[in-house]
């Protein structure tokens, strides 16, 4: 069920989501939060409780969008070749986590099983399978794809691939070039390359 937010909230919220951006979940504090926000700091209490359950507000409030965004996206392709909905589907997901790839360094265990947490990633991940699961069938049907993978096994391959990528930079990038600055630039580009020939293999349509 999507969680309704106040306009207050989503200021506080965007606010944090822009300091965390910036300086990292640890170097970021309530104080900095309601000082951007121009808030009173008890107002993050009134709000929310505590900094972990706007943390938990957050993380729900972004993936919300990213779901909505993601629905949002998939209407403008609806139309396309089976071929070219995948291709833009999995490029898309991919440049939306690595755009907000700093959540995965704050969002734990205890985080993400969080009852509302796990619901609202539960309707984004369902969200992506039904669509992938269209998208596969129709490439089916049309001969474009050989074989009908399993469309929730294709969102694990995605999802863990790359969330696997941002929580171990210290790996990843041995095999990149660049420098650091230019870590999830190059990051995105190598996983896009990947995931789609990862994925379209497993439909057995050749690149």
């Amino acid at each position: 069920m999507r969680k309704k937010f106040t306009e207050k909230q989503i200021h506080i919220l965007d606010i944090a989501e822009e300091l965390i951006a910036q300086k990292g979940f640890e170097g970021t504090s309530v104080r900095d939060i309601s000082a951007k926000a121009n808030i009173n700091v008890a107002m993050i209490s009134y709000y929310f409780g505590s900094k972990e359950k706007m943390m938990v507000n957050l993380y729900q409030y972004r993936v919300q969008k990213t779901r909505e965004t993601f629905a949002e996206f998939t209407q403008t392709i609806k139309d396309g070749k089976p071929e070219m909905q995948l291709k833009e589907i999995i490029n898309f997901v991919t440049k939306q986590l690595i755009k907000f790839n700093y959540f995965h360094g704050f969002v734990n265990q205890e985080l993400r099983h969080q009852d509302r947490v796990k619901d609202t990633l539960l309707e984004f991940y369902q969200t992506f399978t039904k669509v992938l699961e269209d998208v596969v069938q129709k490439g089916i049907v049309s001969g474009v794809f050989k074989r009908a993978a399993k469309s929730e096994d294709i969102v694990s391959t995605i999802i863990g691939t790359i969330v696997f990528t941002i929580r171990n930079k210290n790996y990843y990038e041995i095999y990149l070039k660049g420098n650091d600055e230019d870590y999830l630039a190059n990051a995105e580009k190598k996983l896009k390359n990947h995931l789609n020939l990862c994925v379209f293999s497993l439909l057995g349509y050749q690149i």
